[in-house]
This record gives structure tokens, C-alpha cells and sequence, in this order.
């Protein structure tokens, strides 16, 4: 029951978060009771044991962290990483063009997601207006339009006789245009478009400068199968994982009698190599860490001593096997939707796993008694990868990389199993726990 309690809870975070800047904003309003002291980058620090506190950078990623009771040079951080953001489109900043009195908005492919997937979907807006204040200052607000707004529409089979033997192709310059109105008179499509993002954001036209605009299903997330044993929703991967570390730190022991420091990092920009300023190849973790660090001790070796002493867990989804094409996977390493969360190896180093962290998660693992599986890619496929490598490389610091396995990883409408999710926060609750060294 309870597995089905946090599944559910997952499907209302992922719709309450259509975008990467709505799921921080959805995860400062779940930590709201617990007491989290929000942190400015631009101000000094003031940081005491057993505190609770978190940094947002650019509003779409956020570092979370409780200051454990031990000295952090001795104990070292545990820290579980994942990502706010999902491939997708977002709209191109002069995206509002007309054909034959259609409006459509262009855009620009986020990531690498599966193009079809977006076709004949009830499509609509969430990000963020970025304004000029009633006081001359620049600011920005986000902004969501709940009702289908967008659509695009396949081309009929009798245009397209071979779609189904050849798959559907769209060209990605000239047929991802999504359509959204119906013009009359003499109404110009970027004038329309700018009446409706007004009257969302509650501003004058005038005022609105600029906008980062992602596509989203308005679908809501359901429970499926015979049992009722799967999720569907956009974005599982990677909100399953933000919100699992989010759910194991928010435990009375992770809380409140945490010895080592205990901090989630979820960043965006993963899907698209991480190499920003707020992403994982950027400075906001180390410069976190490096302020944790400061906030106990001035010395230098202190802090590479915690640095040293200290762990990350990558979560991110992992591929679980689909019956249908049994060829696409590793024969001898398959792993399968609610059967525990699976362990990802590359000998490339695309995931951050090695035999010693391996082992560590591992116990981990059997010390709460839930299965785990054991993946690699095919060696004729190339690999995907995680924020573990670059974070672990970057820091200097053990890793593992781990997730839960699912179906249709990068399609506008994923799926994954119910009690997975519970056996992760389960494992990652017990790595935040003391007993976990």
C-alpha cells in the first residue's frame, strides 16, 4: 500500500511540474513544512549543525542540504544527484509564424527525444516570462497554460502509405511547427502569440522581455496494467529520481539525527551535456560543498579531507527489458520493471559505477532487504550517461550510478513500475540514515 502511496504522490509531482523551473518551484513548496532556510548565493552564509537549507541557481536547479552532527572533514558528505529537466521542444524566441491563416509556433529540439511520441498529443506551454517590474527592475514569473494549446497533427496514411513499415520521419527544420490558432482578418501570429502570453503573466505586452518556453503534455499521469503494478506520465525520467532523494530526505532520522552532512542535488540541463553554469558540469555543487566546508573549518586540507571521505549516488532511470524487441538489449544483463532498482556499469566510464561503489550500493541494498539488478548497454549501441561522471570527475569523490528501470526512456508519455519507486527511496532513506558508511 504504501509503495502505491508514493507512486501516486511521484504522478502529482510530475504534474504539478511541466517544466524544469515548475519542479523546483514544486519542490520548495513540498519542503515549506520542514523547516528549510532558503540560501542567497550573492550573501554571506551563516550555517549551524542540524540546520536545514537550500540554493536555487537560475530557478530550475537546487542543492538541498542538512548539516550533520559530525565534523564534515571526518564524515565527508553523502549526496544523492539526479535532474529536473526532460527532452523535449522549446519554443524559438521568434516562434510565431502563419501559413494559410494557421498560426504555429517553431521550435527548437531539446535533448534527444523521440520526435514521434509528440505527434497527435495535447500539447500546451509552462516556463518563464523574464519582465520589467511596476519599479523599473527586471524579474521574471513563472507561467502555465493548463488547457491544450498545441497539436501536431500527423500526416493521414493516405499521404503516407509507408509510415508503417518505414516509421514516421519528421523533417526537423520544417514539420515539428506545432499549430495552435486559427487567424481572422488581418491578425499577425507574433502579435497574438505576445496577447497570450500577456494575459497568462498578467502583464502588459510592453513589459515582457523575453521567455524560456517548454512543450508539455497536459495528460495527466495514471496507474496501469492488470494490477494496476505501472505508472504512465511525461518526465518520469528524471522527476522519479528528484523526487525519491526528495522523499528519503525528508525523514525524521535524515532530519534530525543525521551525522553526516546529507544533501540532494538536482540540476538541469542534463539532457543536453550538463555543461552550463547550473548544470553538473558547472560550479554549483562544489561551490555548495565548498561553503558547507567553510562554514565549520578555514582549512584547506579539511576540506579536501571531506571531499575524500564523501559519496554520490547518480540516480537516473535505467532501460528496462521490453519483450517486443528482446534484440534492442544485453542478454545477460536485462533488467526488469519492478524487480529493484538496477546498478549501471560502462567500462567507458559513460556511468560513474566501479566495482568498490558497486559493492557499497550493494549492501546497501540487502541491508533493507530489496532486490537490485545488475546493467550494462549493448557494446554495438552507443550508451547514454548521467550527471555521475561528471560530478564524480569534477569532485573528486566515490559514485555509483543507479535507477530505476522503465519503458519509452525520452518519449513524451513513459512508464515504469509502481513498487520500483518505493524500493529506491527505501535504499536511498538508508544511505541518508547513519548505518549507511
Amino acid at each position: 500500500m504504501i509503495a502505491r502511496q508514493y507512486a501516486q504522490d511521484l504522478l502529482n509531482f510530475i504534474d504539478e511540474s511541466p517544466s524544469p523551473w515548475h519542479a523546483v518551484a514544486s519542490i520548495e513548496k513540498i519542503i515549506q513544512s520542514f523547516q528549510f532556510v532558503k540560501l542567497d548565493e550573492t550573501i554571506r552564509w551563516q550555517l549551524n549543525t542540524g540546520g536545514r537549507y537550500y540554493v536555487v541557481r537560475d530557478d530550475s536547479s537546487i542543492i538541498l542540504f542538512v548539516i550533520g552532527k559530525r565534523m564534515i572533514a571526518e564524515s565527508g558528505f553523502k549526496i544523492v544527484g539526479a535532474h529536473t529537466d526532460s527532452p523535449g521542444f522549446r519554443i524559438r524566441p521568434n516562434g510565431a509564424t502563419s501559413s494559410n491563416g494557421i498560426a504555429r509556433l517553431s521550435v527548437e529540439i531539446y535533448g534527444g527525444p523521440i520526435l514521434p511520441t509528440f505527434t497527435d498529443r495535447d500539447l500546451s506551454l509552462a516556463g518563464r516570462v523574464s519582465f520589467i517590474d511596476h519599479h523599473g527592475k527586471l524579474a521574471r514569473k513563472l507561467i502555465c497554460f493548463e488547457q491544450s494549446l498545441l497539436r501536431l497533427p500527423n500526416l493521414a496514411i493516405h499521404m503516407n502509405r509507408g509510415v508503417n513499415e518505414d516509421g514516421l520521419k519528421l523533417h526537423k527544420q520544417n514539420e515539428l511547427p506545432l499549430l495552435f490558432a486559427q487567424l481572422v482578418d488581418e491578425q499577425l501570429p507574433q502579435h497574438y502569440f505576445a496577447t497570450l502570453l500577456k494575459q497568462i503573466a498578467d502583464l502588459d505586452a510592453a513589459q515582457i522581455l523575453s521567455w524560456d518556453l517548454a512543450v508539455y503534455d497536459t495528460q495527466k499521469g495514471v496507474f496501469w496494467g492488470a494490477n494496476q503494478e505501472f505508472i504512465a506520465n511525461s518526465q518520469i525520467d528524471n522527476l522519479a529520481s528528484c523526487h525519491a532523494a526528495l522523499q528519503a530526505m525528508l525523514t525524521e532520522s535524515s532530519l534530525n539525527d543525521a551525522e553526516s552532512t546529507l544533501v540532494c542535488a538536482l540540476f538541469d540541463h542534463e539532457e543536453i551535456g550538463s555543461k552550463s553554469y547550473i548544470g553538473a558540469a558547472g560550479s554549483f555543487l562544489s561551490d555548495t560543498l565548498q561553503r558547507i566546508s567553510f562554514s565549520t573549518t578555514s582549512d584547506q586540507e579539511d576540506n579536501v579531507r571531506a571531499m575524500a571521505n564523501s559519496f554520490l549516488i547518480s540516480a537516473d532511470m535505467a532501460h528496462a527489458y521490453h519483450p517486443n524487441f528482446p534484440t534492442a538489449y544485453d542478454s545477460d544483463h536485462k533488467v526488469f520493471v519492478n524487480k529493484g532498482p538496477a546498478i549501471k556499469s560502462n567500462a567507458n566510464r559513460r556511468y560513474s559505477s566501479e566495482s568498490i561503489s558497486i559493492a557499497q550500493f550493494i549492501q546497501w541494498c540487502e541491508a533493507v532487504d530489496i532486490p537490485y539488478q545488475r546493467y550494462t548497454h549493448r557494446s554495438d549501441l552507443p550508451c547514454g550517461s548521467t550527471i555521475g561522471p561528471i560530478a564524480s570527475a569534477k569532485l573528486g569523490i566515490r559514485s555509483v550510478d543507479i535507477g530505476c528501470p522503465m519503458w519509452a526512456m525520452h518519449s513524451v508519455r513513459e512508464s515504469a513500475g509502481v513498487q520500483d519507486h518505493e524500493y529506491l527511496i527505501r535504499v536511498l532513506h538508508y544511505f541518508f540514515d547513519n548505518k549507511a558508511q
